[in-house]
């Protein structure tokens, strides 16, 4: 359950890092203070004014003439920051002290219990800001007005606006210095993803930490050599297939030479054969080498390959579906379709092809009415050199590397592809690709 409430992003993790323990230990210090610091505050404030009360209420008590007790609270309203009143002939009806709305107010009710001898009330008036006192005094009664400035301590008000003033600085500067250490790693991995999907990635450089520079520049060094393994196999297939032509054609033109005879249509027979595996390796290891991806028209570009097809005397339905882009190696994808269009022919009568855009994804299908695959036989299909069929005749079954080359070239744009059944019982072929 904790794992699931705390955010999956790297981002987000290290906010909570940086600021749990900032936010628990300023709670624990409001909580410490108020429980001892304030306490103490307005434990004294309010036996201050308990004491005061008491203390003019002592001198009024002493001096029976008014004059004197005019001069009293006169002096006491100048210098003690309480407004006194003294009521004569109206008794204080005493009752129950008041219920306290909060725990300061009861401390304060509390304090002045303790220190007052003479029956009073207390009431809270927060709309003009002071209590008002009322204590027993020779049939009459003392009313004294006290701020709430005089009883309790700004200091609550103060640490409150510390806490969250420096809880959001401190978050402000933990979330831009967070994001500036994360945003190299997000460079990473999308230069990575994009180096994934074939697309150029020569822009990058690794800044950041250290441990993501190195990580960087680990990166770096990875892919040249991708490229330069993916460059020495090229080279050297293209290599041997230089070295091959030549000898096969001179067997051709020995061949040629030797005309009606049985001995040289088998010999010729396996010269275009052997042709043929050479084209089929060269196409498997050259796959997508040194094509960029662009801007893409998926639509036109499916609709050139039909048209090869057809040309070819293939039976294709296709009708395209709205506006349909990416970013794609176009060669490499017309490769593929031109290579399931073909099988397609091979095998069945009829077959379709048809496009969508699903999400970030784009999803390419061809779907054909032949004999299918089974399904045990589907994912070992994309083998190089396997063929589904036990004899080696290169007519009926090629030499094994369409699907695998298929596969291999979507895979370098960083999809994928795979098999199942089509709707009118026979293979469908879905290719699916970043858009």
């Amino acid at each position: 359950m904790l794992k699931r409430m705390l955010p999956s992003s790297l981002f987000g993790r290290a906010i909570i890092i940086v600021v749990t323990p900032v936010v628990l230990l300023q709670i624990v210090a409001a909580v410490v203070f108020y429980d001892r610091h304030l306490d103490q505050i307005t434990r004294r404030l309010a036996r201050s004014v308990s004491g005061d009360i008491g203390f003019v209420a002592a001198a009024l008590t002493r001096e029976k003439d008014g004059l004197a007790r005019f001069h009293i609270l006169q002096s006491a309203n100048l210098r003690l920051n309480l407004s006194f009143t003294l009521i004569p002939d109206m008794p204080l009806k005493a009752g129950p002290l008041p219920t306290p709305l909060a725990p300061l107010e009861a401390l304060l009710i509390r304090t002045i219990d303790e220190g007052l001898e003479l029956a009073f009330t207390i009431q809270n008036r927060p709309e003009k800001k002071n209590y008002l006192i009322q204590v027993a005094f020779e049939g009459g009664r003392l009313r004294v007005l006290v701020p709430h400035n005089r009883i309790t301590s700004a200091t609550l008000e103060v640490l409150i606006l510390w806490i969250v003033g420096s809880s959001l600085l401190l978050l402000a500067i933990a979330i831009m210095f967070l994001r500036n250490q994360v945003r190299p790693i997000l460079r990473l991995a999308d230069a990575a993803d994009r180096f994934g999907r074939g697309q150029d990635v020569e822009n990058y450089k690794p800044t950041g930490a250290v441990e993501v520079r190195r990580a960087g520049d680990a990166f770096l060094r990875m892919r040249e050599r991708i490229d330069r393994h993916i460059r020495q196999r090229t080279e050297m297939l293209a290599g041997v297939s230089h070295d091959l032509r030549t000898p096969l054609t001179r067997l051709k033109l020995e061949l040629a030479m030797l005309r009606d005879t049985p001995a040289a249509d088998a010999m010729a027979s396996d010269v275009d054969e052997m042709d043929r595996m050479i084209e089929g390796y060269l196409a498997f290891a050259r796959g997508a080498a040194g094509e960029r991806a662009v801007d893409t028209d998926i639509n036109a570009l499916m609709g050139e390959a039909v048209g090869d097809a057809r040309r070819q005397g293939g039976k294709v339905d296709f009708a395209a579906t709205g506006d349909l882009r990416g970013r794609l190696r176009p060669l490499s994808l017309k490769r593929c379709l031109d290579n399931l269009l073909g099988n397609a022919q091979r095998y069945a009568d009829r077959c379709a092809l048809a496009a969508r855009r699903d999400g970030d994804m784009i999803e390419i299908t061809v779907d054909d009415d032949g004999p299918g695959i089974p399904e045990d036989e589907r994912e070992a299909a994309f083998r190089p050199f396997y063929r589904l069929e036990n004899s080696r005749n290169q007519g009926t079954g090629g030499v094994g590397l369409g699907l695998a080359i298929t596969r291999d070239t979507v895979r370098n744009q960083g999809g994928d592809m795979v098999l199942g059944e089509a709707p009118q019982g026979g293979l469908r072929a879905v290719i699916r690709l970043p858009a």
